[in-house]
């Protein structure tokens, strides 16, 4: 595995967790949902530039007094997070399931709603491009944890209450339908059994 796409270490994830939350906490991504916004702009049909989705991570421009203290900090953070993206791209491109990042309350809950939301986001930059995946029979109803995780109302599309099981069975499968969108749009492996995949459990402690 190339040094690029090595994963981020749990001192480096929280690294690049305080940065976002210590420069723009009301704006910009928490870890969880950048991990899904992430997720959905590597699989997208479509290439979106950094220059149009950096500063929806940062939650705004990196404007004097609200960006980067130093050079060496530009380097070290935009290093964290290309070597994020190289991992999770890395690991879709050897056609297995990515650990999704889940965000864990202080209570030991998870909720999966800002990665969701993250993964949603990432799909809005594009719309159209993602026209076919939903309307198609077959395999759009992969999207369908995605969207009802990002939910308020914790409900389903037939507004049926959405169970502690059910969620928990929603989030078990969501690495296998990152995995699976992602072969969507490259036209292969459609045949393959449905893959399976953990996803990544971190504290969010007070910050989320």
């Amino acid at each position: 595995m190339s040094a690029l796409s090595q994963p981020l270490t749990d001192v480096e994830l929280e690294r690049l967790d305080d940065f976002l939350h210590r420069k723009n906490p009301s704006e910009a991504m928490s870890l969880e949902k950048l991990d899904g916004f992430l997720c959905a702009l590597i699989c997208s049909p479509e290439v979106v530039p950094p220059s149009e989705y950096l500063p929806l991570v940062w939650g705004g421009e990196m404007v004097e007094g609200r960006g980067f203290k130093t050079i060496e900090e530009a380097r070290e953070i935009l290093g964290l997070l290309t070597r994020h993206w190289n991992n999770i791209a890395a690991t879709l491109l050897r056609d297995e399931p990515y650990p999704v990042l889940m965000g864990e309350y202080e209570d030991g809950g998870v909720t999966g709603r800002e990665w969701a939301r993250g993964f949603e986001q990432g799909m809005y930059l594009r719309q159209d491009a993602w026209v076919p995946l939903t309307k198609d029979k077959k395999f759009g109803p992969v999207l369908l944890p995605v969207i009802t995780l990002a939910d308020d109302d914790d409900t389903t599309l037939t507004s049926v209450p959405v169970t502690t099981e059910a969620r928990e069975a929603m989030l078990d499968v969501l690495a296998g339908s990152v995995l699976i969108v992602y072969r969507y749009f490259r036209g292969k492996g459609k045949a393959k059994p449905e893959p399976r995949g953990k996803s990544k459990k971190r504290s969010r402690g007070k910050k989320a």
